[in-house]
């Protein structure tokens, strides 16, 4: 998730919105007066505590271990496929090339037959 850039005032006004939404989950406050003293109405108020709710499970869920992956160049995506082909491609070659070369040998007789 990106976050976006945020002036000190903008940051200021969010932890306390921050902070009366504690205040009235924990029940030392009312909604009703958590919303007037943010300026606003008790449904703004609410739209508020359940995107930083929502926000906060968000954060708190288990991130995978680990070096997260290195974004994907495409270019070097389709160089690495068409390396792998070329690769595929030579071994294909040289396997034919090898099968050419063997029956183009003639037969070589045994030396040691007791005939």
């Amino acid at each position: 998730m990106k976050r976006r850039q945020s002036t000190p005032q903008q940051e200021a006004l969010a932890r306390k919105r921050a902070e009366l939404i504690i205040q009235v989950r924990s029940g030392l406050m009312k909604a009703q007066d958590a919303a007037n003293q943010m300026g606003s109405s008790r449904k703004t108020y609410y739209k508020w505590e359940e995107r930083a709710l929502a926000a906060m499970i968000e954060a708190l869920i288990d991130q995978p271990v680990g070096r997260p992956p290195t974004p994907s160049d495409p270019q070097t995506e389709t160089l690495q496929q068409q390396a792998q082909q070329l690769q595929d491609k030579v071994q294909v070659l040289e396997q034919t090339l090898a099968i050419r070369e063997a029956l183009d040998q003639p037969a070589k007789k045994k030396t040691n037959e007791p005939w």
